[in-house]
């Protein structure tokens, strides 16, 4: 389900415009959205009677990002804690890391 919908409750922090979904193809397209940010990220899109989140979802939310079982990034407890940009910062500066090239140093 999108969280805050372009035609609902709108998050000024917003990277997207996405209305609320009416079928599961809406949900496809919009999860094509996150893919074409993150290609090498693993994605799930719900059912359109949301059984996951009802199985698995959780309040308050936060955005993590974890690489090698280590948390490199916690966000503030959502909704109000929330900072899309403050996430899309820290991953923009990692890629920049990725496609810098690294200098390695050989003593002999």
């Amino acid at each position: 389900e999108e969280a805050h919908p372009s035609d609902g409750w709108v998050s000024s922090d917003a990277a997207y415009n996405i209305p609320k979904h009416q079928c599961l193809q809406d949900r496809l397209r919009a999860a094509q959205l996150m893919r074409e940010g993150a290609p090498d990220c693993p994605l799930a899109v719900d059912t359109m009677d949301n059984a996951s989140s009802a199985a698995y979802g959780a309040y308050f939310e936060r955005l993590y990002i974890i690489q090698e079982e280590k948390v490199m990034y916690q966000g503030g407890r959502g909704p109000e804690g929330y900072k899309i940009s403050e996430l899309r910062s820290w991953l923009d500066q990692y890629k920049t890391q990725l496609e810098s090239p690294s200098t390695v140093v050989i003593q002999v």
